[in-house]
């Protein structure tokens, strides 16, 4: 009988030690937690087009580190070349942002370089949140000025510590005007890129482009070459070369070939996003896979529903969103449209924008009927 149950304590170890082999392997051969991979975002617009408010859509989600316009810098150290030259250089800057790698910026800033040497990078929430800034929350919304007024003295390492604590990376860009440019980051299995198209009516872009022009001097001259942004029709032609980027954009964007771009493009109109913000915004962030809290609900809705005229040029605070928007109809003389209508034709065909044929329908044209196909 002894000899029974000392067989049977032992058949009981070994068994047990079976499990504990298979269920607790040692940690040297544990497998590490698979970390999700980044979803990276590439708000793809042009000047003046609304992209800046897209951005913080973006920027303040506690999930999201977000780059406003890092080309900026590309564009301002080899200026004396036209954007398509620039194109490569610009893209490899956005995929090496995407992937946190800061180091790329050694080629376009100086030395000993500070966070706030990078260009608006007050605008981004996971720079002014730590650990690129410990005096806010990752949670809280932070404004720009509040930011910029704290924030600043932190080394520029800090950029690329904070990115990679992040799930997504959010870059506005408004430095591309093809988007097969960008198809080897499409194709790039570091990558998980998805492209939000922003488009804006070409005539309330012109409207704004007047009030900043001299703040778009050295971009312009980029986009057309300085002697084609001279003259009555200077500000007109470099309208053509935006309006015609976005044609082809839309066209690349939404055709089936090649599949890898299949589910990864979304149209976005601004109007549309300042009409029904909270729609746009929620459909934004499930292109995104992000998910839309109740704060950045009522964020959302009072930064577009307040009483400001949008008088500031760059900055992004609470404002009647819909009624800015319009502003250009009542101050647009009716010559101008329709030059602006002439030669961006093609694009508001494509992206449903009527075209106003009188001064009587500049007045009373209906939103509905303005813009009258939805996306």
């Amino acid at each position: 009988v002894m000899k029974f149950r000392r067989v049977q304590v032992l058949l009981i170890l070994a068994v047990l030690s079976v499990l504990l082999i298979h269920f607790l392997p040692c940690s040297n051969n544990a497998p590490m937690e698979e970390k999700p991979s980044p979803v990276h975002i590439l708000i793809l617009s042009s000047w003046r087009s609304g992209s800046s408010f897209t951005g913080q859509i973006f920027s303040q989600h506690p999930s999201v580190f977000y780059l406003m316009e890092p080309a900026w810098h590309v564009w301002v150290k080899m200026y004396q070349n036209s954007a398509k030259v620039l194109h490569m250089a610009v893209r490899d800057l956005v995929r090496s942002v995407f992937l946190c790698d800061m180091s790329v910026f050694d080629a376009y800033m100086s030395g000993r370089k500070k966070k706030s040497d990078l260009f608006q990078w007050e605008t981004s929430r996971a720079l002014c949140s730590p650990p690129a800034c410990d005096l806010f929350s990752r949670s809280d919304i932070i404004t720009a000025g509040n930011c910029r007024t704290i924030c600043g003295e932190y080394p520029f390492s800090k950029v690329e510590e904070a990115c990679k604590t992040y799930s997504h990376v959010a870059i506005k860009e408004v430095r591309f005007f093809d988007l097969k440019v960008l198809y080897p980051l499409l194709t790039d299995p570091s990558l998980n890129l998805k492209i939000i198209h922003l488009v804006r009516d070409p005539r309330a872009v012109f409207r704004s482009r007047e009030n900043t022009m001299a703040d778009l001097k050295r971009d312009s001259n980029i986009v057309v070459g300085s002697q084609r942004t001279k003259g009555e029709m200077g500000p007109y032609n470099t309208m053509q070369v935006i309006c015609k980027s976005h044609v082809e954009i839309y066209k690349a964007g939404r055709q089936a070939i090649p599949s890898f771009l299949k589910d990864r493009y979304l149209l976005v109109r601004y109007e549309d996003i300042v009409r029904d913000p909270l729609a746009k915004a929620a459909q934004m962030y499930r292109f995104a896979e992000l998910h839309f809290t109740p704060e950045l609900r009522k964020w959302v809705h009072n930064i577009t529903h307040g009483k400001g005229q949008g008088a500031q040029a760059f900055d992004i605070g609470s404002r009647d969103a819909l009624r800015v928007s319009q502003a250009w109809r009542n101050t647009l003389p009716f010559q101008k449209i329709e030059k602006v209508q002439n030669v961006c034709k093609d694009a508001m065909d494509l992206l449903g924008y009527r075209l106003i044929q009188s001064e009587e329908e500049q007045k009373n044209m209906s939103l509905d009927l303005l813009f009258a196909q939805k996306f």
